[in-house]
């Protein structure tokens, strides 16, 4: 692809990529063998495993957790209440968008007491092995500590885009702005009102400046990581993106990402 040329300008050691076009052929650049720092992407695979727990069973979106009020649909939007870390309360449920690791770890313990098995157990089983992803072995926090090597992420962001272990119905619950009315700050980037977020993905609506090109669709949705990854799916353009690196997000992202991102919506859509 003539878009990852742009990569190699890019000022980071260590950086790969994957691109899935609209036949679902998955393109790949950089090191197919290095297993990256995922950070806050990581909440979008934990995401995922609770909404295939919601599909067994074993959880419910509306499964009271934490503060009164509070629900499973709730943390999954960043719309708990509780702050970027820490168990005591900001907020009501349903008040603020307030960007949560704290939401996602409760959501992880959540998910582990119910299926009786170590949470990252539990997303080895659920998500990895029926999507043929491999890795290391899993552990620390489900907010911002799981580790994937490319070709492994890019099996997770074709899921993304033509999910095989959600159903329909719960698939566009995902990607569609729970509490959409709430505004809040995404962490990087400044405060935007509205600011919708999904049971997972960001949605990019109309936030501007963005990590995402200005070419997107506003449906778009994915997340970064600020380790230096993103994912992202334009459900319009029919096409799906994954980035991994070794350079922390700052300015140089919200420069390079997004002229990465619009070179590969002009190249595929």
């Amino acid at each position: 692809m003539r878009a990852f040329e742009l990569i190699a300008a890019w000022p980071v050691d260590n950086v790969a990529a994957a691109v899935v076009d609209r036949r679902g052929e998955i393109h790949l650049y950089g090191d197919e063998s290095r297993e990256f720092h995922l950070a806050s992407v990581s909440k979008v695979i934990t995401a995922w495993a609770v909404l295939v727990a919601c599909e067994e069973g074993t959880l419910s979106l509306g499964d009271a957790i934490g503060q009164e009020g509070c629900t499973v649909r709730h943390l999954l939007a960043h719309a708990g209440g509780y702050a970027f870390e820490g168990e005591t309360p900001t907020d009501k449920p349903g008040v603020r968008r307030v960007y949560s690791n704290t939401g996602y770890e409760m959501l992880a313990a959540h998910l582990a007491g119910r299926s009786e098995m170590p949470f990252w157990q539990y997303v080895d089983e659920a998500v990895f092995a029926p999507l043929g992803i491999v890795s290391e072995v899993q552990s620390g926090s489900s907010a911002k500590d799981a580790r994937l090597d490319v070709v492994n992420l890019s099996l997770f962001v074709a899921e993304m885009r033509r999910p095989r272990l959600l159903a329909r119905d719960t698939f566009v619950d995902a990607v569609t702005a729970q509490y959409p009315e709430l505004d809040g700050i995404v962490p990087g980037l400044g405060r935007f009102d509205p600011c919708p977020w999904g049971l997972g993905p960001e949605i990019r609506g109309g936030k501007h400046p963005h990590w995402t090109s200005p070419h997107h669709s506003a449906v778009t949705y994915g997340h970064f990581g600020g380790s230096g990854s993103f994912v992202w799916v334009d459900p319009i353009a029919d096409v799906a993106c994954a980035v991994v690196g070794d350079r922390d997000f700052d300015s140089w992202a919200l420069t390079h990402w997004p002229e990465f991102s619009s070179a590969v919506l002009s190249e595929l859509s």
